[in-house]
Parts: C-alpha cells; sequence; structure tokens
C-alpha cells in the first residue's frame, strides 16, 4: 500500500497525557534493561534496531534517553556516514553486513542501509532502476537476518514536520549545548524536503517485508515512548529465560 506522510501525524494524539506517559516510560526502561540481561545470557537471538528519519528527527537523543539503563555490553550502536573509497570499493551492504548484530546483542543503528536509497536518490547519484535493485537486495538481506541468524529487526521512521525540523535546526545555531551538531549542509538538505518525502515514501512501500513503524516524532517524551514500548514488547514475545547450567 502506499504510503503517503503528508497525511501521517507527527505529534500524539490530544488526549494522550504527556506526565503519564513519562512515568509509564521509566517503568519500560527498567524492564528493558532486565529483559537484555536475559537476551545476553541466552546468546540464541539478537535484535536490530534500525532509526531513520530527516535531520534533526531526534535519532541522538532518542538513542540516549531509551537505552540509557541498559548494559553498556549487551548493546552498540553504529552511525553510518558517507562511505570512505574502501567501503565504496565493495557492494552497499558490505559495510552494513559488517556491522550486524552477534546473538545476545541488541544493535542499533543510528541511520542504515536506507541512506543508500534515500540520499542517493535525492541527489541523482543513482537512477531509478539502481534505486529499485537496491531495495530488493535490502529486502534479501534482511529476510537472511531473520531467517539464518535469528535476528529480530525493529524498522522505525522518525516522523518529524518541516516545522519542526526547521526549529530544531535553527535552535543549533542558537542554543551553546546544541551549536556542536549545527552543519550548515543540514539546510541545504532540508530545502530538499519534497524530493526525501518522497523518496521515504517509495522506500516505506517497497521495503515492507519487515514493517515499518511510523513514530510520531514532534514531541521527544512520545516518540521516545512509542519506540520503547515496541522494543520491549519485542523482547518479551521473545519469551526467554536465563540459561540452567546442567
Amino acid at each position: 500500500m502506499n504510503i503517503d506522510l503528508s497525511s501521517v501525524s507527527t505529534r500524539a494524539p490530544h488526549d494522550v497525557d504527556k506526565e503519564k506517559t513519562k512515568e509509564k516510560l521509566v517503568i519500560i526502561l527498567k524492564e528493558l534493561d532486565e529483559l537484555q540481561n536475559i537476551l545476553y545470557a541466552d546468546g540464541s537471538h539478537s535484535l536490530l534496531v534500525v532509526l531513520q528519519g530527516m535531520d534533526a528527527s531526534g535519532k541522538d537523543g532518542l538513542i540516549n534517553n531509551v537505552f540509557t539503563f541498559i548494559n553498556p555490553q549487551g548493546i552498540s550502536v553504529t552511525s553510518f556516514k558517507a562511505p570512505d573509497q574502501k567501503e565504496l570499493a565493495h557492494d552497499f551492504l558490505w559495510r552494513i553486513h559488517a556491522n550486524a548484530p552477534v546473538k545476545g546483542m541488541i544493535k542499533i543503528f543510528n541511520r542504515s542501509h536506507y541512506e543508500d536509497v534515500l540520499i542517493t536518490r535525492v541527489h541523482k547519484w543513482i537512477d531509478d532502476k539502481t534505486a529499485g535493485q537496491r531495495m530488493k537486495a535490502i529486502n534479501d538481506f534482511e529476510e537472511l537476518l531473520q531467517k539464518h541468524n535469528n535476528t529480530t529487526i525493529l524498522k522505525f521512521y522518525l516522523h518529524i514536520s518541516k516545522e519542526e525540523q526547521q526549529q530544531r535546526l535553527l535552535e543549533r545555531t542558537q542554543n551553546p549545548k546544541k551549536m556542536w551538531k549545527y552543519n550548515a549542509n543540514d539546510l541545504k538538505e532540508a530545502e530538499l524536503w519534497p524530493e526525501y518525502m518522497k523518496a521515504y515514501e517509495d522506500c516505506l512501500h517497497h521495503c515492507n517485508a519487515i514493517p515499518w513503524v511510523i513514530v510520531p516524532s514532534d514531541q521527544n517524551w512520545y516518540k521516545e515512548y512509542l519506540v520503547a514500548n515496541e522494543i520491549l514488547k519485542t523482547l518479551k514475545e521473545f519469551n526467554l529465560q536465563y540459561p540452567v547450567k546442567s
């Protein structure tokens, strides 16, 4: 089914209470810590969390706030930047596969293999035919991880409004604590908003064998609650127990 992101709200429903939601989040984070310990001890499953979204959609803050209680020995984060010369000499999934999670671990991709069908497409570095071939390869890659390595994949699109993005990018030029994030190129990329929305919509449509979770992200408290709750539900579904030595 085709997705029109402009019709999807970027904010929490009016009847969702902010303070109660934040209280629920604290409880969820404590549960995640225990479940991650069991995941690590069991060593038969892994979890890959894919975070995609426009600049300033809050990927870094989400990682910091949702995974703050988890034992750092059982979790790792990889942020995918522009590929270097060595990476460009291989197929586009080479560097991704090398960072896939080992059993017992939670792995977070802060941006991911989807950049290779998003920014590359927006800037016309690849054509539509190549993008289609890459999306098929991504589907096959994700199926490989799930079926042959017992890796569960959660894919989150952090859905921010253009207005909220502009406000956050402006804040990076004014708030001393956020100035380090400022990149003049972000403003140029923001001007390509319509092209990015089209690329994301096509990606969400064609790479949905493992469904995307579209997360309203204008309000950080709501975004963090939704992502944490989805991870909690997934880990509970593993139904793992601490191993007992015979």
